[in-house]
């Protein structure tokens, strides 16, 4: 009689209200037994043509909508937008609000890997970790609160800089919470690193190799989990941080438990980066900048006290004429789940005439088949959590 029995394949759908796909997304999955044998992701629900929405606003009306890309790396979406405008252009942006701008970034990618280290532990079944994560995040967000006025989608770039500087006492409680967060660290590892669950859950599961991360375009944390030394911000700085000692994180695995602990290793080295950005800030803080231009008062560029470099914006631009001149830029940066790419096309006018954004994430979710095929079914969630992927990212 068994030997008579028909195997069958089960055809199945996660998503796309499942909790932990992040989002509405859907998997068409073939399963044999407890087996993945095909994996199909359908993306698209959340498209909000915000390509095709640059085409019918100015540059300055688009800068609000870049936010929303990735509403968790606001900050890093605002930049490339900024910066391939701002080559196109020709706008020159001071040394200090290049400082900002970095600091905002790192933070933002504190907070961005937090967020995904309490959803991912919570996609194995912990939940003590989540209520941890949320507890530091929020003192990065409250940061960002009396920065920019707002909690997400900061809006706090424009052309040519920032739109205001840090206010009196904030550089003061960034330090302050850069001197915690290690120790918080710690105790993050000393609960997940060795737990033997964790390590059954992600040791030598969803393993990626260089060439498969390579020929798929992986970038950022996961594909530097895999022993490949591409860190943007180290192998073509942009912004300021040619002048940093950046260090690159990486692993050699390429598992799950690799992406966890270069995400870990990434959040140490962006503290270090603020710090060592706030010692270098031309100026100083703030209210020691102020009393110094007092002083001056000449408003030469070649102050050290109210020189160009110690502006906040380069030249400012008036929202409504802003017309940069016919011609395309491209640039890139070192997002928290990767390389994120700007492309924009000029016709001349106050729109743009192509926008065009590459997203991680995208990249992420077409490797995913490949991780999970011929692997149980409950390594899913383990894999898939472990890439980091953030779903408005990938639809636009």
């Amino acid at each position: 009689m068994i030997e008579n029995l028909i195997k069958k394949d089960m055809l199945i759908n996660v998503g796309p209200q499942h909790p932990s796909t992040h989002g509405v997304l859907r998997l068409i999955m073939t399963l044999e037994g407890e087996i993945i044998r095909d994996t199909k992701p359908v993306i698209g629900y959340l498209h909000r043509g915000k390509e095709k929405l640059a085409e019918s606003r100015s540059y300055t009306q688009y800068l609000p909508m870049v936010d929303r890309v990735d509403y968790l790396s606001s900050f890093f979406y605002q930049a490339a937008y900024c910066y391939a405008v701002e080559e196109i252009a020709g706008l020159k942006v001071p040394k200090r609000a290049e400082y900002i701008r970095l600091i905002t970034m790192e933070f933002n990618r504190i907070a961005s890997h937090l967020l995904w280290l309490g959803s991912f532990l919570l996609d194995l079944g912990a939940t003590s970790p989540l209520f941890y994560v949320f507890r530091e995040r929020e003192e990065i967000v409250t940061l960002f609160e009396e920065l920019t006025g707002q909690r997400m989608m900061y809006n706090f770039y424009t052309f040519g800089g920032v739109k205001k500087d840090f206010p009196d006492g904030w550089i003061a409680k960034a330090l302050d919470l850069c001197k915690k967060m290690p120790a918080l660290f710690d105790e993050y590892e000393a609960i997940i690193t060795k737990n033997p669950i964790f390590l059954e859950r992600t040791k030598d599961i969803g393993v990626m190799t260089p060439k498969l991360g390579i020929d798929y375009g992986i970038t950022g944390p996961n594909i530097r989990a895999s022993g490949v030394d591409l860190d943007l911000r180290k192998s073509s700085p942009y912004s300021v941080y040619g002048e940093l000692d950046v260090k690159p994180c990486l692993a050699q695995s390429g598992d799950s438990y690799d992406r966890y602990i270069v995400r870990i290793a990434e959040m140490r080295e962006s503290i270090r980066l603020i710090e060592e950005a706030i010692e270098k800030i031309p100026g100083g803080i703030p209210e020691r900048l102020r009393v110094k231009k007092v002083n001056c008062g000449c408003n030469q560029d070649e102050c050290q006290h109210c020189g160009f470099d110690m502006q906040l914006v380069g030249k400012k631009v008036n929202p409504i004429v802003f017309k940069p001149p016919v011609g395309e830029a491209t640039s890139m940066i070192e997002s928290p789940r990767g390389i994120t790419l700007c492309y924009i096309v000029s016709n001349g006018t106050n729109k743009p005439y192509r926008v065009k954004w590459r997203t991680p994430s995208f990249s992420s979710v077409q490797v995913l088949p490949e991780l999970v095929k011929d692997k149980n079914y409950s390594d899913l969630m383990p894999i898939f959590g472990s890439l980091d992927v953030v779903l408005p990212e990938v639809d636009r």
